[in-house]
């Protein structure tokens, strides 16, 4: 899928992990779709993100419940103030229908950056439509443009539609040894 330009491109924004001016490979239009980074400082993207973030949150995928009113408020800027957020908004019209929140980060294996999906969403009533492989193709090709090794992401073991997209897409476990199994993904939690 290509991407052309469209008013959005520019200069990289505050929380952008690209150098010098490397152009923003994330916008432009593909099947009926307007891809576009989400500038943090826009209200109307603001409020996307916030929107299409707390959907994903009540969903059962996202843990059954809404966003709390501070996470609301503090979501969008703190996502700019990390060195390396990016958030891609799918458009329908004026109507946003996906999200994805990335971060990019650091292979000490590889010596090279990669970007982590922390979020993927699509809105409900437009899924099976091509939202989220936009979303991906979007996400890659920004990957490319920084020379990242790598793109990485975590899915829960019952959200079988996400895993045969993912699976699709070419995402798999990951492994070094598969003798010594596949990598898992923990937390401890502090708040």
């Amino acid at each position: 899928m290509g991407f052309g330009e469209d008013e959005r491109r520019g200069p990289p924004r505050t929380g952008d992990a690209v150098s010098g001016n490397a152009p923003d490979t994330l916008t432009g239009t593909t099947s009926g779709l307007r891809l576009a980074r989400a500038d943090y400082a826009d209200a109307c993207d603001a409020d996307a993100v916030v929107t299409l973030l707390d959907l994903y949150a009540r969903d059962p995928m996202g843990g059954g419940e809404a966003l709390p009113a501070d996470v609301r408020a503090r979501l969008v800027p703190g996502l700019a103030a990390q060195p390396g957020a990016f958030s891609l908004l799918a458009w329908e019209g004026e109507t946003p229908v996906g999200l994805t929140n990335c971060f990019t980060l650091y292979s000490t294996f590889a010596a090279a950056p990669l970007i982590n999906i922390h979020d993927i969403v699509t809105h409900p009533d437009h899924r099976r439509k091509g939202v989220a492989r936009a979303l991906f193709a979007g996400i890659e090709a920004r990957a490319r443009s920084i020379g990242a090794c790598k793109v990485t992401l975590e899915v829960l073991s019952g959200n079988l539609a996400a895993k045969a997209l993912y699976a699709s897409l070419g995402y798999g476990d990951y492994v070094l040894d598969p003798a010594a199994g596949h990598a898992l993904y923990w937390q401890k939690r502090l708040t």
